[in-house]
């Protein structure tokens, strides 16, 4: 999955790709790259981040949805809002990506009638207060049981368990110690029944490791997005696709072999 912030303020790359021009040549650059599939978003969901308005993340996220939409890539929206899902969905977007788990009352709703999958992620409150000192007895026991019950949720809003990924959101409301130990336990989230989706790429559990700012991280987020594969991840989510898929391909070499 690769990523395409567009957004003024994006931690990953300072708002590179906030007016239109720049995002649909990242997106056709990804998809040259190899992308299964575009992840857009409107909103920057990074620690402290500021809620955006409807009326200015639709403006962001729709014009470049129609563009791409109908391809031979498949689009996925990245957010918070019902009224954005529906009209996304409405408009050819083959995936709703919530990092609220789709909290909201009317968020099953939106969705649930389209065929669209949905991504159902774990965070902790919400950007502005999730890194307020996060505190879980058993983290990756207490990601699960959420995520579970939204799944149960989900199915009961008439939405199929195969239309379903699952993501225990690396980073959102999380410690370092949380989110190496998510990692270590990934395999876990494979008893829920749903694809697993692990957004590592370039976030700042690896610049703790590694020391470096957010557009050095590439080798590090390649070494975590392969940890995450090799841990049961179905789908990573990353900003450097091609170098992803080239570690990706030696490691399924080696296992065929």
């Amino acid at each position: 999955m690769g990523v395409v912030n567009v957004t003024p303020d994006s931690f990953s790359d300072g708002g590179k790709y906030f007016r239109f021009e720049q995002a649909l040549g990242h997106a056709q650059a990804l998809i040259a790259e190899g992308a299964d599939v575009l992840d857009i978003g409107g909103e920057s969901t990074r620690p402290g981040a500021a809620p955006v308005a409807l009326d200015e993340e639709r403006r962001r996220v729709m014009p470049l949805l129609e563009r791409l939409a109908g391809g031979a890539t498949p689009i996925s929206i990245d957010t918070r809002k019902p009224e954005l899902m529906r009209e996304a969905v409405a408009a050819g977007a083959s995936m709703i990506n919530d990092v609220c788990g789709f909290r909201d009352d009317s968020a099953f709703d939106a969705v649930a009638g389209s065929g669209a999958a949905i991504c159902i992620m774990h965070m902790r409150g919400e950007p502005r207060t999730m890194q307020q000192d996060p505190r879980y007895a058993d983290v990756t026991g207490e990601v699960f049981d959420y995520l579970a019950a939204r799944v149960d949720a989900a199915l009961a809003a008439g939405i199929a368990r195969e239309r379903m990924v699952v993501d225990p959101g690396f980073g959102f409301g999380k410690t370092q110690a949380h989110n190496l130990t998510l990692l270590r336990e990934l395999g876990r989230f494979s008893g829920l029944r749903c694809a697993v989706l692990a957004g590592l790429s370039r976030k700042t559990l690896l610049g703790t490791i590694t020391g470096r700012d957010p557009a050095l991280r590439v080798h590090a987020s390649i070494a975590a997005a392969l940890i995450a594969v090799q841990h049961g991840a179905h789908i990573v989510r990353v900003h450097d696709v091609a170098a992803t898929r080239d570690a990706l391909a030696v490691w399924a070499a080696v296992r065929q072999n």
